[in-house]
């Protein structure tokens, strides 16, 4: 019997982390949430749901949901540049204070 060649470690875990990613919109807008829309934002607000395109998004203080709507457009292309294809096509912001723990 013939022993094969080690393999690499990053090579293994890269398909053992992409076979226990969530496979919904919601979990992989999480995934580049920060990346997409800086830190700033994302210390501030996160996404909580999607729903036919429509991202949800619980915002600490009304002014930053005031501030992602209107750079909503932006946010999307974005999203959609992270995400590899457009699976969100909006941003519906509100502001929960209860989530001050970004």
């Amino acid at each position: 019997m013939r022993r094969r060649a080690p393999r690499r470690l990053a090579a293994a875990l890269e398909r053992v982390t992409a076979s226990l990613e969530p496979a919904t919109v919601l979990a992989g807008v999480q995934a580049v949430w920060a990346a997409s829309v800086g830190a700033a934002v994302a210390a501030h607000c996160t996404p909580v749901g999607e729903r036919g395109g429509v991202l949800e998004v619980a915002c600490d203080e009304s002014v930053w949901a005031a501030e992602l709507e209107l750079m909503g457009p932006e946010v999307v292309d974005r999203l959609g540049a992270s995400l590899g294809r457009q699976a969100i096509t909006a941003l519906r912001c509100r502001t929960d204070p209860g989530r001050s723990s970004f």
